[in-house]
C-alpha cells in the first residue's frame, strides 16, 4: 500500500511541475511581453569641428527619465573624442585616437547632460535636458 501512495505521490508532484513549465513558457512565448527595443539616439563627432546628437534625425533637446536609450556614436576624426556626462554619467564614449562606431544603452535620470569632445570643448560641444 505505501507504494501505491509514494507512486501517486510522486506523478502529482511529476503533474504539478509540468503544469508550472507548461505556464512559464506560455508566458515566455505570449505576445507583447518582450520589452521593446530602445531608442536610438545618434551622436557624430568629426570629421570636421562638429559635434551634434540626434533623435529621429533631429536635434536632442528633450529626453525621458528611466526610459532606455541606445547611444550609437559615430566618431569620424581621431582628434577627437565623444564625452557625455550628467546626473549618474560621465562616459568617454569614443577617446581621442578612435575612429569608428561605439553603442552603449543608458537609461538617464532628470538633469541636464552635456556632450563634448574634451579636447575642443570651448568649440564643440552639446546638452539636453531629461524629464
Amino acid at each position: 500500500m505505501k507504494s501505491s501512495i509514494g507512486r501517486n505521490r510522486l506523478r502529482t508532484l511529476r503533474a504539478a511541475q509540468l503544469a508550472a513549465l507548461a505556464g512559464a513558457a506560455a508566458i515566455a512565448a505570449a505576445p507583447g511581453t518582450a520589452a521593446p527595443a530602445p531608442k536610438t539616439v545618434v551622436g557624430s563627432v568629426g570629421p570636421g569641428f562638429t559635434i551634434d546628437l540626434k533623435l529621429g534625425g533631429k536635434k536632442v533637446t528633450q529626453l525621458k527619465a528611466g526610459v532606455p536609450y541606445r547611444f550609437l556614436v559615430h566618431d569620424r576624426a581621431a582628434i577627437h573624442d565623444f564625452h557625455l556626462s550628467g546626473p549618474g554619467v560621465n562616459k568617454v564614449i569614443t577617446g581621442v585616437g578612435f575612429t569608428g562606431t561605439k553603442s552603449l544603452v543608458l537609461k538617464l535620470t532628470k538633469g541636464t547632460y552635456r556632450f563634448l569632445c574634451d579636447p575642443h570643448a570651448h568649440d564643440m560641444h552639446g546638452s539636453f535636458r531629461v524629464g
